[in-house]
């Protein structure tokens, strides 16, 4: 790989790596709204919906992870 790619690719990895950073801000804070609701929402349409999307957040976060120490390995 020239200079040039990996300097490119370095690139990606610090926007893949803010991205996992806002993600897990966002995941965070839907923890926390998951956190404050009363426990009969918890267990509740409302806080299955936010537990889907806290799991989801959770699995993009471990998909960039893996993308990123891909990445590493190329460079």
């Amino acid at each position: 790989m020239n200079k040039e790619c990996r300097e490119r690719v370095n690139q990606l990895l610090g926007e893949l790596e803010n991205t996992k950073l806002e993600l897990e801000t966002i995941r965070d804070e839907e923890e926390e709204k998951y956190e404050n609701i009363p426990e009969s929402f918890q267990n509740g349409e409302q806080g299955e919906r936010l537990q889907e999307i806290i799991e989801s957040l959770e699995d993009a976060i471990n998909q960039i992870e893996e993308a990123v120490d891909s990445l590493g390995e190329v460079i």
